[in-house]
């Protein structure tokens, strides 16, 4: 027989919710009346006193009632919950700032006006900065997803740990840290060998440079999502004859559809609020110019900076409420990103597609 152990039969007593939320309460109150005393009296240190000694307190009462295992639990239950709701705060704040700042220009004139003749006062709007990040991000995305996802099926499916699929993992890991005006300096050392002009800017500079950054992160999601389908799957489709590459085509890439479109959408986001490559190599052209090839163009993080950047000269502050506006526009993107890729995930994963 097993031996029973001093702490398994001590707690008769359990505590209940009521009793953990009068000590969560107590844990509140005690805390704000010490940070009143002392100074210092915020919700992010009510948050941090009030944690600890809610921890402290839970784990003696329930020591004393419910045994030191329980207590244990307790306690780090506790601080798993503190780190969350820390982890939450700068989320939250910058949600909360960015909705609360951002509907002061979210009008339509932001939406259907540049900022090209705009004269001190008024206030223009965003349209040539909204066209520039969709351009140029589509076409970082056009180049990005085809050599990425090839990239991960190589060293999932064909690479067999080989040489090259080491140096190959090497160099990708190594683009996934480089700073981000490293990309746009290439771009530009790219287009300046090919063409032969130093002075050239162009939004397609931009998306080259966007889709250096982009190429490492499809590669590292789109790979391990591919891992993640069932080899018994693979072997199931080579029994019954069916070639590697049609199987890759018809099992594998609908099986990890969901996934891979995560990976994509987060890819995207990654790049879409990048502003130094794209200020060294695309300008930040105030008119509405949708030629990728020709001349500069501008991107909302430009637009966000130029705005913030020039607002001490606009006594109105519409520039600041612009930049604002700018950012709200990009996090609304990033949403509409993630419930397309949602609904991809939803209509054309295996388990849950028609």
């Amino acid at each position: 027989m097993t031996a029973t152990t001093h702490d398994d039969v001590q707690a008769e007593g359990r505590l209940d919710q009521p009793a953990r939320l009068a000590i969560l309460a107590g844990a509140a109150v005690a805390a704000i009346a010490l940070l009143a005393v002392v100074g210092g009296l915020s919700p992010l240190t009510v948050i941090l006193v009030g944690a600890l000694f809610y921890c402290i307190a839970i784990y003696l009462v329930s020591r004393s009632i419910e045994g030191s295992r329980h207590a244990m639990d307790r306690l780090v239950t506790g601080v798993v919950t503190t780190t969350f709701l820390l982890a939450m705060v700068p989320l939250v704040s910058v949600l909360w700032t960015i909705l609360s700042k951002g509907f002061a220009r979210f009008d339509v004139e932001f939406f259907t006006y540049s900022m090209r003749g705009v004269a001190a006062g008024d206030t223009g709007g965003a349209y040539h900065a909204i066209m520039g990040t969709l351009i140029t991000t589509g076409i970082a995305t056009l180049i990005s997803v085809p050599i990425g996802l090839f990239a991960a099926i190589y060293l999932v499916e064909y690479g067999n740990k080989g040489p090259m699929a080491r140096g190959l993992t090497f160099f990708v890991d190594v683009m996934t840290g480089i700073p981000s005006i490293v990309a746009g300096l290439f771009a530009i050392g790219f287009f300046t060998m090919i063409l032969d002009d130093e002075a050239y800017q162009a939004g397609i500079i931009g998306a080259v440079a966007l889709s250096v950054l982009m190429i490492p992160t499809v590669v590292r999601s789109s790979e391990e999502m591919l891992r993640l389908v069932p080899n018994e799957l693979r072997e199931a489709s080579f029994a019954l004859g069916v070639s590697k590459w049609l199987t890759i085509v018809k099992v594998v890439l609908p099986t990890a559809i969901a996934g891979l479109a995560t990976g994509i959408t987060l890819a995207i986001a990654r790049v879409m609020g990048e502003t130094a490559p794209l200020l060294i190599t695309m300008g930040a052209a105030k008119a509405v110019n949708l030629n990728p090839f020709d001349g500069s163009m501008s991107a909302l993080p430009l637009f966000a900076y130029s705005s913030y950047a020039n607002n001490g000269s606009d006594p109105t502050g519409g520039l600041l409420d612009a930049a604002w506006t700018a950012a709200l526009v990009l996090m609304v993107i990033v949403m509409v990103l993630n419930i397309v890729a949602r609904l991809i995930s939803k209509f054309f994963a295996p388990k849950t597609g028609r």
